[in-house]
């Protein structure tokens, strides 16, 4: 049964964009951030991405190009490589090379790839899936890297959760830059 993980960046007060929809803040660059960042894309075996339209046209626009390719040699490898599913009722083409767009409701198209071999998902962005997911009980680990901003506005990766979601932690990890990645899973 594949697993379903999520990988965001969030900033101190919670936010994984800020008020414009940005996460430039949350992209630094040194060495061992830069290793950390580039064996983490690679995951450990096969993944498949998982996006919402928004952050998969924002991906899409970076990774394939020639500046994606000189900023993270690996990383843009690894994302070009993969293979990618993208919610949207809205695209009718998918540009970026790999990728499989779905029309259905998120939660049940899941709930569906959860129940036959495959590999398993990782969800990058995309908050308004996330928290639809979360809700439903359908993500297995939650990847979380705390950096050291504070944002003041934005948007979490939970907007719309009505119920509490108690989480164990697994794993953490502290950077030279302040960066924190945290790892947690359903407590259940």
């Amino acid at each position: 049964m594949p697993k379903v993980s999520v990988y965001n960046s969030i900033s101190l007060d919670g936010y994984f964009t800020d008020a414009r929809g940005d996460m430039s803040w949350a992209h630094q660059r040194d060495p061992e951030w830069t290793a950390f960042a580039a064996r983490n894309s690679q995951g450990s075996g096969q993944v498949t991405f998982l996006f919402g339209r928004v952050t998969y046209q924002l991906m899409a626009s970076f990774w394939p190009t020639p500046q994606g390719r000189e900023s993270a040699p690996e990383v843009a490898d690894n994302m070009n490589a993969r293979a990618k599913l993208v919610f949207s009722r809205t695209l009718r083409e998918a540009s970026w090379a790999n990728t499989t767009i779905l029309k259905g409701d998120p939660v049940s198209e899941v709930r569906k790839l959860k129940q036959q071999p495959g590999t398993d998902l990782m969800i990058f962005g995309s908050g308004t899936i996330v928290a639809r997911l979360a809700e439903a009980g359908l993500i297995d680990e939650y990847k979380l890297v705390v950096t050291p901003v504070v944002l003041g506005a934005g948007r979490t990766l939970f907007e719309g959760v009505k119920q509490k979601l108690l989480l164990k932690r697994t794993s953490t990890r502290s950077f030279e830059n302040g960066n924190v990645f945290v790892c947690y899973e359903p407590a259940r």
